[in-house]
């Protein structure tokens, strides 16, 4: 055990009130666990009137160091990445540290020939490979901005990406592999390049082996590029000296209409946040084996696949496929494969897969696992204790992490065998977190057994600093709601024993009959009846009840033979758990829901359907499947008609 890690329940509350108390102090000692190449001159100074917040001013840093170089003296043979491919056939590729970093160097001088340089944005547009992280570091390495964009956006997100971030050099793949889909990338990029003037190069990694159009002077392999790297026979790659507050990445948050919104990070606070949450949230010890089922294109894989792991030596497990593909057995057989320790994964996942039933889980050696994740949104109880008993075999802590792009790393979670658990709770706030309920007029709600909406009055270094070219944009959106205070938007109770649960978003909160229901709450009754999958409940304009509730529910099979009885079942279970109050006015079967590969639903497609406003749903090819929509939307014009 180490200074990252609290060793008991008793440890967790001491350190909790020291993070508080002494905010400074404690993050100043967590902080020296770290390399610095010079110490901070001032430790915080903040202000969130003006949003001005600065954690280690002075300090100076390459976060690449301490995911790779600090490392290599006693891990450098150790596996610092594992990849598992899309297809169970094609062979996994174990990258150890001292590879890692002599690619990354390597790459680091291909962006150079490229004509980048420090503070140059760089778009990456990759699948899940090797490379994706290879290509994330050596923009870390050499100073670069990196801009992450998920492998399924459509090329005008891109587009809207590239020329908000101003990026000059994208990165991109022929092709990608997604279950039994081949997605074109390159041409997906080429498509949106004909609206970005800023992009002066476009470096191509072979992976899916299609034709693709690549131009000269513009376009470049990724495999030439190296090749004459090597030919220059020098492959070291200094890193950048970096201020502990020069800008990271910039990450476009999804789901939302209009330009996108670039959250910013920086180098000094967000390793140190990340790589403290990660270990002592997961209890993570050296050698264990992390799989996190993230994508890299959102911010679980940036945080927890890639810096928060790397940063403390950590062996992480990344996977290009989809957890259906070639059958739902798929994280199980990885986890058998690898003897993965430690699986974090999302509720929506973990649902699907529940959905096929054990069948999948069965003569699967899940043995290796010592703790469980969840991530994306509150986990309910039945895929709680599915996931418990079946994958953990009742022995292995869950950790249902609640937390968001913006905040760059955990805000609630239990710690891994050390605080208790209760299904469905995210339970305890992360030392260092200062949280607080507040009223709609934004008086603290104090004492236990309430609830109100999820701020934040102190900062904490893992925080966003800005939105990328409109700092007034980022003000408004989380810092002006309640004065001095970062408001996440969501709603949460905080028990009779000081544990949250998470509500949900404060938009995604009926006012039904003068009654105001959380729509996640809704969702969590209809999903413990017995043959429901999963679910997404929205509001609708209800002519009596101010807001109807409207859920779209995937079921087993039996309510295709007999609808009107299993919606009966749904509002006899809804009621019994909730209250009459609560019964959804309209059911609509679906065979899935609209999602990203992250596993969020978008509920804002869902509303929209809801209200029989289907003339504009936005961008629909971000999703997992965009089919989906078409079937919902049929369905849903089926029921208005009867």
């Amino acid at each position: 055990m180490s200074l990252l890690h609290v060793k008991s329940f008793e440890d967790y509350k001491e350190t909790y009130k020291k993070s508080v108390e002494r905010p400074e102090e404690f993050w100043s000692g967590i902080a020296e666990t770290f390399k610095w190449r010079k110490k901070w001159d001032k430790v915080l100074s903040w202000d969130f009137k003006d949003l001005n917040v600065k954690w280690f001013e002075g300090a100076k840093l390459n976060i690449t160091e301490n995911c790779l170089d600090r490392h290599i003296v006693e891990r450098g043979d150790k596996p610092a990445i594992i990849w598992e491919p899309n297809e169970p056939g094609e062979a996994h590729r174990v990258l150890s540290y001292k590879q890692l970093l002599f690619k990354v160097e390597q790459f680091g001088n291909v962006l150079k020939n490229n004509g980048v340089v420090k503070g140059d944005r760089v778009c990456i547009y990759l699948p899940m490979v090797p490379e994706l992280v290879i290509a994330v570091l050596a923009c870390a390495r050499i100073g670069a901005v990196h801009s992450v964009v998920f492998g399924g956006f459509s090329a005008q997100s891109i587009a809207d990406r590239i020329n908000d971030a101003k990026a000059k050099l994208v990165i991109t793949a022929d092709g990608g592999f997604r279950g039994k889909k081949v997605i074109e990338l390159k041409d997906i990029v080429d498509d949106a390049l004909g609206q970005c003037k800023s992009v002066e190069k476009v470096i191509v990694l072979t992976r899916a082996r299609i034709p693709v159009s690549m131009l000269k002077g513009r376009d470049v392999w990724w495999e030439d590029e190296i090749i004459k790297v090597e030919t220059q026979g020098n492959p070291h790659c200094p890193p950048e000296e970096m201020d502990a507050e020069d800008m990271l990445f910039i990450l476009y948050t999804s789901g939302s209409t209009g330009t996108p919104k670039g959250v910013v990070h920086t180098c000094g606070g967000y390793m140190v946040f990340t790589g403290y949450t990660f270990t002592n949230t997961f209890q993570y010890q050296l050698g264990d084996v992390y799989f996190c089922t993230a994508d890299i294109g959102w911010i679980t894989g940036h945080s927890y696949i890639v810096y928060g792991p790397l940063s403390q030596g950590a062996t992480s497990l990344l996977f290009e496929g989809i957890p259906t593909y070639p059958d739902a057995g798929r994280f199980w057989d990885i986890t058998d494969k690898h003897k993965v320790n430690i699986l974090y994964t999302a509720p929506t996942a973990i649902r699907s897969l529940m959905g096929f039933g054990d069948e999948y889980v069965e003569g699967k050696d899940l043995n290796s696992i010592k703790t469980l994740g969840s991530v994306g949104e509150p986990i309910n109880e039945e895929a709680w204790e599915w996931f418990h008993e079946k994958i953990g075999k009742g022995k292995a802590p869950i950790v249902d992490t609640y937390w968001q792009t913006e905040t760059g790393g955990f805000l609630i979670s239990p710690i891994a065998g050390i605080t208790p658990e209760i299904p469905s709770f995210a339970m305890f706030p992360q030392p260092g977190i200062q949280l607080v309920l507040v009223d709609e007029n934004g008086k603290e709600i104090e004492g236990n057994d309430v609830s109100g909406n999820l701020c934040i009055k102190f900062p904490w270094p893992g925080m966003l600093r800005t939105t990328y070219g409109d700092h007034e944009r980022c003000k408004k959106t989380y810092f002006s709601t309640y004065e001095g205070m970062y408001f996440t938007g969501d709603g949460a109770l905080r028990d009779e024993h000081g544990y949250y649960r998470i509500t949900g978003r404060v938009d995604d909160v009926l006012n039904v009959s003068g009654h105001r229901i959380g729509t996640a709450e809704v969702e969590d009754a209809i999903n413990k009846h017995s043959d429901v999958v999963e679910s997404a409940v929205v509001g609708y304009p209800h002519a009596v009840k101010g807001q109807g509730i409207y859920a779209f529910v995937v079921g087993n099979h039996r309510h295709t033979d007999e609808p009107d009885l299993m919606r009966g079942d749904i509002n006899k279970t809804v009621s019994r758990i909730i209250g009459a109050i609560a019964k959804p006015d309209k059911i609509q079967f679906v065979s899935g829901l609209p999602k990203t590969r992250s596993g969020k639903i978008m509920r804002r497609i869902l509303r929209k359907i809801a209200e029989g406003d289907t003339s504009n749903l936005g961008d629909t090819t971000t999703l997992l499947d965009p089919e989906v929509v078409e079937e919902i939307k049929r369905g849903a014009e089926e029921m208005r008609s009867k």
